[in-house]
């Protein structure tokens, strides 16, 4: 199963540049190991230490929010990674 990932600048270091990635999962979790496994440190950008999403971080799969790393993919899905900017 193939899931076409884009990735926010933020994370452009761990991805060595890119912008879009494919990884494989059945879960947002499953993803997000797979990603990991390629591009390490990744997973820890966006999940903690207890395997909870990053406040700052927000997921959306085909466009729809993403609350929990046990949510279904499906062959084909876009999975969106989004980091909040902050600043002053």
């Amino acid at each position: 199963m193939s899931i076409r990932v884009v990735v926010p600048g933020q994370l452009y270091s761990y991805t060595g540049g890119q912008s879009q990635l494919r990884a494989e999962g059945a879960s947002l979790g499953e993803v997000l190991d797979d990603l990991d496994r390629r591009h390490p440190g990744l997973r820890f950008r966006v999940v903690d230490e207890h395997g909870a999403i990053r406040p700052h971080v927000r997921f959306f799969i085909n466009r729809q929010p993403a609350l929990a790393l046990s949510h279904p993919l499906a062959d084909g899905d876009e999975l969106l990674v989004v980091g909040a900017l902050s600043g002053g």
